[in-house]
């Protein structure tokens, strides 16, 4: 429940508990539920593929051969690296693993040599089951064993062997009691390795279970990268559930379209996704014939509501890999009062079993009402990385609260406990010596109604120098001028945090998990600059050149031209300020700030130039 215990200064604290299950809610472990439903209902649908369907019965058959297979070489708590696409293949795969009690680490069929190179070094991966062709050298060149997965279906492997090789020297097992482990990213560009206990993703389990109601009959979606933690949810939703998992074929996972037409054909009810894939859903009119009830929505900071017309509830949620997929969560159905408004959903409170504490940077408990960095607890909590250095420095003892994860992102807890979600800690950069939040710049783009969302990066130039790009996707049948966009921000940010540039965009490039890439947008940005065009009909003057030269390099833009303003195509106070040093240090010359800003374009900048000094060779 929620805590309303109040500090010395009759302040309310900013913790609060999940809600306990009632009674009534089943609890029971991971395995042993599938098993039940074996047992209760063996010819009912386990995974339904197109016309391809297996029975629990069936599943739970190829499971046991896979496992016996495995068994001989594959041990209680080894780590097993999947590298299956979303099928009957990889459904079998994940129940003959927990059965034989090895850890399942779910890879993606295509995870890039040089990343599972990186992976089986760091970790102790000693078998990896997938397609030949995608794994490594190490792994193509030892022993392999062929097994008899299923081959139907539109994700099917053509083939797929359980392939042998020693882990590396070196190399970190998982700790005991394991049942899967996940990659997140690194800072150092290196994946780090979470690992989660059967009871965390029981209890998800059953919260999950309990707000969806799903049941026989039900059919959940097999939708999410496989490499992505919310993937391990979905599954085992399916088959603690007796419901039946539908793998989506990959084309719906990037069309809005498709995919609501798969979700209409496949009879889904109950759904995860990621949030990129699902905005646009919600600019459309929702279709009245889906059976979907529930949908999942997380990954990324969800902007706008669901509308009045969307059928199914819409759940925000929010949770890092090391607090077991979802710790807290916000449903909004039709009938919430707040339906119309365009305020950004919070991520609701924690689930039952989660709690939630909103910091200062020195880990003092903050007030509700105030941001600060958010802490995770409870029974949802990661055993921990495989790294024991980098659990030792994010998982965290605090008096009175226990065990905590220390998730880096910013949130507000408001007065009923509920979380806004700001931003992200470390994505701060500075700019002219502001710590800039990239999420409140892309909230500033959004006030507008021609913008559906932003994306804000931060690029550095070749010496370090960090400026801001926004990538923005027009709403629905509108076509801002970026401009016009930038001139709008301006009445919201400080003048260090208006982007250098803008760019429209049609779409924003999703990574394979769904979620929006922006490691491609910025070195879209961070790309060495082609060579500028010709201006005019060759006939600048030397000034014409300085400045457009020095103009383009500041704002790290190729495409700006002699007609630009200065201002409109992202100058601020600093880059002003540098343009002047340039000058200066060029010509010997001082422009004064007042008589560039009054100028249209830079060729007038230009000439105030010419006719201080004369002409710049």
């Amino acid at each position: 429940m929620t805590d309303l215990t109040t500090d010395q200064q009759g302040l309310v604290p900013s913790v609060a508990h999940g809600i306990p299950l009632p009674r009534t809610a089943v609890t029971s472990g991971v395995l042993s539920l599938f098993e039940e439903w074996v047992r209760r209902s063996p010819e009912a649908p386990a995974v339904v593929d197109g016309p391809h369907c297996w029975s629990y019965r069936q599943l739970s058959e190829a499971a046991d051969e896979t496992a016996r297979m495995l068994g001989a070489r594959v041990r209680p708590g080894d780590l097993v690296g999947v590298c299956l696409d979303r099928s009957a293949a990889l459904v079998v795969t994940a129940v003959a693993v927990a059965r034989i009690g090895a850890v399942y680490l779910p890879l993606g069929p295509r995870p890039g040599e040089r990343r599972l190179g990186t992976v089986t070094e760091d970790i102790g991966v000693g078998c990896l089951i997938g397609d030949p062709d995608v794994l490594p050298e190490r792994h193509r060149a030892a022993e392999q064993l062929a097994l008899p997965l299923p081959r139907e279906g539109v994700n099917a492997p053509a083939t797929a062997v359980a392939a042998f090789a020693p882990p590396a020297p070196g190399a970190r097992p998982a700790p005991p009691d394991a049942l899967y482990s996940v990659l997140t990213s690194g800072s150092t560009g290196r994946p780090k390795a979470v690992a989660v206990a059967e009871p965390a993703l029981a209890a998800l389990l059953d919260w999950f279970r309990h707000e969806t109601a799903l049941a026989p009959g039900d059919r959940q979606s097999l939708l999410i990268g496989v490499a992505f933690d919310p993937h391990v949810l979905e599954l085992w939703a399916g088959l603690t559930s007796g419901a039946a998992l539908v793998p989506a074929p990959d084309s719906v996972r990037w069309d809005p379209a498709l995919l609501t037409d798969w979700w209409r054909e496949a009879g889904v009810t109950v759904a995860v996704t990621a949030t990129p894939m699902v905005e646009p859903l919600l600019d459309r009119p929702w279709p009245t014939d889906l059976k979907l009830r529930h949908m999942f929505v997380g990954g990324d900071r969800m902007r706008r509501r669901p509308g009045p017309d969307v059928t199914a509830t819409v759940h925000n949620a929010y949770g890092p890999a090391e607090a077991t997929v979802i710790s807290t969560a916000h449903a909004m159905r039709a009938s919430d009062d707040d339906v119309s408004s365009d305020a950004a959903p919070p991520i609701g409170r924690p689930v039952p079993g989660a709690t939630a504490v909103v910091t200062d940077e020195t880990g003092r408990v903050l007030p509700r009402g105030e941001q600060g960095e958010l802490h995770i607890g409870g029974t949802g909590l990661a055993l921990g990385y495989l790294d024991p250095e980098l659990t030792a420095r994010r998982f965290t003892d605090h008096p009175g609260l226990g065990r905590l994860y220390r998730t880096g992102d910013r949130v507000r807890m408001l007065a009923d406990g509920r979380l806004e979600f700001l931003g992200r800690l470390d994505d701060q950069v500075k700019i002219s010596g502001l710590r800039i939040e990239p999420a409140e710049v892309e909230a500033a783009f959004e006030q507008d109604p021609a913008v559906r969302s932003a994306v804000v990066t931060a690029p550095r130039s070749a010496d370090g120098r960090a400026r801001l790009v926004a990538h923005v996707l027009p709403a629905a049948g509108a076509a801002p001028a970026a401009d016009r966009l930038l001139a709008a921000v301006r009445a919201w940010l400080p003048e260090q945090a208006v982007p250098s540039a803008v760019r429209i965009v049609d779409a924003f490039p999703l990574d394979a998990n769904g979620k929006v890439d922006r490691a491609v947008l910025l070195k879209r940005e961070e790309a060495p600059a082609e060579a500028p065009a010709a201006v005019a009909d060759g006939g600048e003057s030397g000034s014409e050149r300085l400045i457009l030269r020095t103009v383009r390099d500041l704002l790290g833009r190729s495409d700006i031209t002699l007609g630009d303003n200065l201002t409109d195509a992202g100058g601020t106070s600093l880059v002003l300020a540098r343009l002047l040093a340039a000058v200066e240090q060029e010509t010997g010359v001082r422009l004064r700030a007042p008589e560039v800003l009054r100028q249209p374009d830079l060729r007038a900048v230009a000439a105030v130039l010419d006719k201080r000094c004369g002409c710049v060779k």
